[in-house]
């Protein structure tokens, strides 16, 4: 029992400042998180500047929000606002059940 401790404390002691292990930032050798990304233009939700309704039965403008597949486009991709992307779903969910948007594309 007494050999454990005193292999416990043979260890070198940690001197002030040292840090267990090194932080992540000092890993990847980069002063700030994801730097040299670059900027990139906020996308404004389409329907609020223009006041724009949403309505099912206009496939033409549904169909810029989904994908050559048939799938919804999210919002990081289309820019629109949260309340308008719920009512933009609503809408491709009623355009494709009275067959004015396919619900999948060959």
């Amino acid at each position: 029992m007494s050999d454990i401790r005193e292999q416990q404390d043979s260890r070198p002691a940690r001197q002030d400042g040292d840090s267990p292990e090194p932080r992540r930032d000092e890993e990847r050798g980069s002063s700030g998180p994801r730097r040299g990304k670059g900027f990139f233009k906020k996308k404004v939700c389409k329907f609020c500047a223009q006041k724009l309704t949403i309505n099912y039965k206009d496939a033409d403008v549904l169909r810029r929000f989904v994908t050559d597949r048939g799938k919804i486009l999210p919002r990081r991709i289309t820019g629109s606002c949260a309340k308008h992307q719920r009512e933009l779903a609503v809408a491709i969910k009623r355009g494709r059940a009275l067959a004015f948007l396919p619900y999948v594309v060959k």
